[in-house]
C-alpha cells in the first residue's frame, strides 16, 4: 500500500514539475531570450534527421491509400474518387499524426538523449553556475526548433503522400492525369488543410515539452539517459494519439 502511495506521490510531483518546466520555458519565450541562430541550427537538424524516413513513410501511406481505394471504389463504378479520398486523407489526419510519431521517435529521442547526457555529466549545472541559464541556453532552441520544423515537416509529408497517390491513381487506376489533379485541387479546402495543420502545432508543443523535460531531469548515468530516452517517446506518442481524439472531435463539432 506505501509503495501504491509513494508511486502516486511521485508522479503527482513529476506532473507539477513538468507544468513548472513549461512555464519556465514559455517565460523565457514571453521575455524574448531568444538565441535565433541556436533554433536554426536545431531546425536544420531535426528535419535533417527526420526527412528521409518521413519521406518513405508518406509514400508508402499515399501508395498504400491509393492502392486499398482503388480496389473498393472500382466495385462502385467510382474510380474517380481516388483522388479525393486520398487528399483528404493524408491532409486532416494521416500526415500530421504520421509525421508527429515518426518525429517523436527520432528527433525527439535525439533531444532527450542530449539534455540528459548534458545533465548527467553536470553541464547542465555548470552551465547555471557560470551565471547562464539552462533553459534559455540549452532548451529553449531546442524547444523551438521542434516547434517551427514540425509543421514544414508535415505540409513535405502531405505533398509527397498525394504524390504516391498520384502515381498509383494514373498508372494502376489508370485515372486521367489532368483530372486526378484538378480532383485533388477542388477537394481540398481551408478547413481541410488548416484542421491538420492545426493539430501539429499541439503535437509540436506536446513532442518539445515532452522530450525536453525527460532530458532536463534525467538521471542514473548512461542507463538513465537511454530510460528516459525511452519514456519520453513513449509519452510523446500516448499525448500525440490522445490530442489528435481529442482535437478531431472538437475541430469536427467547430468547423466540420
Amino acid at each position: 500500500m506505501s509503495t501504491i502511495i509513494s508511486h502516486i506521490t511521485n508522479t503527482i510531483l513529476a506532473i507539477g514539475e513538468s507544468f513548472w518546466f513549461l512555464v519556465d520555458v514559455l517565460r523565457n519565450i514571453c521575455l524574448g531570450r531568444i538565441r535565433i541562430g541556436e533554433v536554426l541550427k536545431q531546425m536544420y537538424e531535426q528535419g535533417i534527421q527526420s526527412i528521409i524516413i518521413i519521406a518513405l513513410t508518406s509514400l508508402a501511406s499515399g501508395v498504400v491509400l491509393a492502392l486499398q481505394s482503388s480496389v473498393v471504389l472500382e466495385r462502385f463504378g467510382a474510380k474517380e474518387f481516388i483522388a479525393p479520398l486520398v487528399a483528404l486523407s493524408l491532409v486532416r489526419e494521416l500526415s500530421p499524426v504520421f509525421t508527429a510519431l515518426i518525429f517523436s521517435g527520432k528527433a525527439g529521442a535525439r533531444i532527450t538523449a542530449e539534455l540528459g547526457a548534458m545533465n548527467v555529466n553536470s553541464q547542465i549545472l555548470a552551465t547555471r553556475t557560470m551565471g547562464v541559464d539552462p533553459i534559455e541556453f540549452l532548451v529553449l532552441p531546442r524547444f523551438l526548433g521542434c516547434f517551427l520544423v514540425l509543421p514544414v515537416l508535415t505540409v513535405f509529408s502531405e505533398l509527397v503522400g498525394i504524390f504516391g497517390g498520384y502515381m498509383i491513381g494514373v498508372y494502376e487506376a489508370n485515372v486521367p492525369s489532368t483530372f486526378y489533379i484538378n480532383q485533388t485541387i477542388d477537394s481540398i479546402r481551408y478547413v481541410d488543410f488548416f484542421s491538420g495543420f492545426f493539430k501539429v502545432f499541439f503535437f509540436s508543443i506536446l513532442i518539445g515539452w515532452t522530450c525536453c523535460f525527460q532530458g532536463y531531469v534525467a538521471r542514473g548515468g548512461s542507463l538513465g539517459v537511454g530510460r528516459f530516452t525511452t519514456k519520453a517517446v513513449a509519452f510523446s506518442y500516448i499525448f500525440v494519439i490522445i490530442s489528435n481524439t481529442l482535437l478531431t472531435k472538437l475541430i469536427l463539432v467547430y468547423w466540420g
